[in-house]
């Protein structure tokens, strides 16, 4: 089994860029119901991943910034807390695991570090749960 097989292409992934504005990425990620997306380049390298908790911690901590005037400030002003770190896409599923284990998601990039898309953690997490031989859940549980 390969990193492929748990591929979430880019095209459909939610992300966003340095350029976006706050308010366009507050929006973005409430709309789709995200609590954290990838940010890329103008030329489609991974540059990291903004969380809700960077905008609110940006919000409350910046002087003479608020929810009024976020259309007025771009994500390359907030300070990023969570650096999600890529793997290539022909590295070894261990290094996707061992990434998975501390990440949401793992940002997956190619021959040339562009972006091509993401693992979620819960899509490895439901094929483990798949492949696993579970005892019937009418089993009792001895302790």
């Amino acid at each position: 089994m390969n990193i492929a097989f748990f591929l979430l292409p880019k095209s459909e992934v939610i992300t966003t860029t340095l350029h976006a504005t706050l308010r366009q990425t507050l929006e973005r990620m409430e709309y789709h119901r995200y609590t954290a997306v990838p940010i890329l380049s103008d030329d489609g390298h991974f540059v990291g991943t903004v969380t809700e908790g960077d905008l609110l911690w940006f919000l409350k901590n910046t002087e003479g910034v608020g929810f009024e005037n976020a259309h007025r400030h771009v994500l390359s002003e907030v300070p990023l807390r969570v650096r999600n770190k890529p793997v290539h896409i022909h590295a070894d599923m261990e290094d996707l695991i061992d990434l998975a284990k501390v990440q949401n998601f793992v940002p997956i990039v190619d021959d040339s570090d562009k972006f091509i898309g993401i693992v979620r953690r819960s899509e490895i997490i439901e094929y483990c749960a798949k492949h696993m031989n579970f005892r019937s859940s009418s089993a009792v549980i001895e302790m």
